[in-house]
């Protein structure tokens, strides 16, 4: 699958909204980086430049992309504070275009769920479908490379590379990305988005963390910190367990 922010940058847009209405202040001690990603960087291998890893990343994506046929996974989300709302699901994935979402259960502010987690899920499977539709994958065409170095995250040796996006768009990022140097998939995104989402938000810290699962890289866990104008922050987090993936063949 590619890699794209749009997701969970959607969802800052839209807690965002929320808090624009809420008199909440979220007290959240919880940190984004863990030690492992903040270790000193690891010389560059020789012969490696920034148009190779996009060339690798690109191919192996489609490579990935084509071999997927479905996937379902237990979606846990939680946007704490002092308005809270934490809410279950089952995502499911139909090659090539097509996601589904059923809630399995709810809890706290109904409030939060209409206005945030809902049209969360709601613009996701727009996105899917192709409807509302904005390239901000991590391509040449999107993004300028800098790589820095190499680093060990868990069990994935990475190339680690600064992402410089191409134009200002809320769906697209500026951070940092980790690469998988023997599969070419995405591990870790982190950064803030491209382009200054609203008023109410002043800045918002964005991570995401991939998991391989079989031969697929899937989303395992997103968090996102939204500093909001006068209301303070606000912590969204996403928690993608249990996947069954169906691939017809070998990416």
């Amino acid at each position: 699958m590619s890699a794209t922010m749009k997701p969970i940058l959607g969802a800052v847009i839209l807690v965002g909204s929320v808090m624009s209405g809420t008199a909440a202040r979220a007290q959240s001690g919880r940190e984004l980086h863990e030690p492992e990603v903040n270790a000193p960087l690891e010389p560059l291998r020789t012969g490696i430049a920034e148009n190779q890893i996009f060339a690798e990343l690109v191919a192996h994506n489609e490579l990935r992309t084509a071999g997927l046929v479905e996937y379902s996974t237990l979606r846990v989300k939680d946007l704490s504070g002092r308005v809270h709302e934490q809410e279950i699901g089952q995502m499911e994935y139909h090659a090539p275009d097509r996601k589904t979402f059923v809630v399995k259960s709810e809890d706290g502010s109904g409030l939060i769920r209409r206005l945030a987690l809902t049209p969360l899920i709601a613009s996701e499977i727009e996105a899917a479908s192709g409807k509302k539709h904005s390239d901000s994958s991590i391509t040449s065409t999107n993004y300028t490379l800098k790589l820095l170095g190499e680093r060990q995250v868990g069990v994935y040796h990475c190339f680690v590379a600064q992402a410089i996006p191409k134009r200002k768009d809320k769906y697209m990022f500026e951070g940092k990305v980790w690469i998988d140097t023997q599969d070419y998939a995405i591990v870790r995104i982190e950064g803030h988005p491209a382009k200054k989402l609203s008023f109410w938000i002043e800045r918002a810290d964005i991570v995401r963390q991939y998991q391989k699962i079989g031969l697929f890289w899937l989303p395992e866990k997103d968090e996102t910190i939204v500093h909001v104008r006068l209301y303070g922050k606000k912590v969204l987090t996403i928690d993608h367990d249990d996947y069954i993936v169906n691939g017809d063949r070998e990416a």
